[in-house]
């Protein structure tokens, strides 16, 4: 085919924020008249204010590439993929759809909560067009993949979050739309079904169908996507390669950030159990570090915070990543045995752990705050809300003369040999 399978053209999409003090049929007309108009609404003397979640947008995608699309919360990924779903119309602009599109933008999207699982399975597909029969041909693949055999026959009202969306991706993915819309699917699930996930969506694109893909876990986009499109603040910032895309927007243009305060600009940080005031690397005087670092030089992690009610189950620590999105590992307070955790007190925290020097490679690295209520809940999620830190190292990889650049493999580990 030669035309695009998706053509995005100059979509903006704005949303009317504030209080509006009357609902009666004569406000309401009035301030659809000043809207069409572009003048002011006022309503019993309350503004209402403009959010551009969308402006300008503009992309093509073809017929069988797998699009990613990444950015902060709030970048406008979501609004974008409801704007092409057409869940929602857009302000201005045009958008073109060659070809049927199956949307999965939230946990059971499509499904009734009040029927059972095979209910719902066809009822989704009927939503996506197709026929009944087409359906039946599926249903046995389907229900296998969502690995929900044993509650067909259960309302999805009593499916835990992750069965609902193991049958709600089951259902978009095997009901061969010709594009495919994901948003965030592999943030619900464990490991296993994540993986599965991925497998399936390589599976579609490989069919020469279409895939967009939002996410915020940056190796699930390098793996799966040739190409993708950062948001930032409604507007497309950056639409290429995805390994110099996540590159750039993990990198920030390269800067070193050796320290991050909360200033209040994010309100997801805000919670009782611990919230973070300062998360820093620093050099053995406790200072931040504003440079390069060498290989075996000793640096550490200070996380800072304020407590209001304890939890037996409150998890800090980081993250690790390569500039390119590759997590290296997790480092956790509570990977000790229990006697040597440090104690979380009301009032303010302040904790310090330092990093194993010889074992990075040469290159760039970015640092995730981890907060959690083990298995209960995210204060601070590594690529969705949590604070980072960026540094760079270079140099001090051995004291051999043999490796005086950066060594194969993406550790640099110095380990003692001896003769036995």
């Amino acid at each position: 085919m030669s035309e695009a399978a998706i053509q995005v053209e100059g979509v903006s999409k704005v949303f009317q924020l504030g209080v509006v003090g009357s609902y009666d049929l004569r406000s309401t007309l009035v301030n659809s008249f000043h809207r069409i108009t572009g003048s002011l609404s006022r309503t019993n003397g309350h503004h209402e204010q403009e959010f551009w979640a969308l402006k300008d947008v503009s992309f093509s995608v073809d017929h069988g590439q797998v699009i990613g699309i990444i950015g902060r919360n709030g970048a406008g990924k979501s609004t974008l993929l409801k704007v092409l779903s057409h869940i929602t119309e857009p302000t201005s602009g045009r958008v073109a759809i060659n070809g049927r599109v199956a949307s999965l933008l939230e946990v059971g999207t499509g499904f009734h909560p009040e029927l059972t699982g095979k209910e719902n399975i066809y009822l989704n597909g009927s939503i996506l067009g197709m026929s009944r029969k087409e359906i039946r041909k599926k249903f046995d693949e389907i229900v296998a993949f969502s690995g929900v055999e044993k509650f067909l026959s259960t309302p999805v009202k009593r499916y835990s979050s992750g069965m609902y969306v193991r049958l709600a991706f089951a259902v978009a993915a095997h009901l061969e739309p010709e594009i495919l819309v994901i948003d965030e699917v592999l943030a619900v699930g464990d490991a296993e079904f994540q993986q599965k996930c991925l497998g399936k969506m390589k599976d579609v694109s490989g069919q020469g169908r279409t895939v967009l893909f939002v996410s915020h876990q940056m190796n699930a986009v390098r793996e799966l996507c040739e190409k993708t499109i950062l948001l930032h603040q409604g507007q497309v910032k950056e639409y290429g390669n995805t390994i110099d895309v996540i590159k750039r927007y993990l990198n920030k243009e390269g800067n070193l950030l050796s320290e991050w305060v909360n200033e209040g600009e994010d309100d997801s940080l805000d919670n009782p159990f611990f919230r973070p005031t300062r998360f820093a690397i620093v050099d053995t005087s406790l200072a931040p570090l504003e440079r390069e670092i060498s290989n075996d030089e000793r640096v550490g992690i200070i996380i800072e915070g304020t407590v209001e009610k304890t939890d037996s189950s409150l998890t800090l620590g980081f993250a690790v990543y390569t500039l390119e999105g590759q997590l290296l590992y997790w480092s956790l307070q509570a990977d000790q045995e229990k006697e040597k955790w440090p104690a979380v007190n009301l009032g303010e925290n302040k904790y310090l752990c330092w990093l194993p020097t010889n074992f990075l490679n040469e290159g760039g690295y970015r640092i995730e705050m981890i907060l959690s209520l083990h298995y209960k809940e995210w204060l601070s999620r590594p690529e969705v809300n949590a604070p980072v830190l960026q540094f760079s190292i270079r140099g001090g990889l051995s004291s051999s003369p043999y490796w005086m650049l950066a060594r194969p493999g993406l550790l640099g580990p110095i380990l003692p040999f001896e003769k036995i």
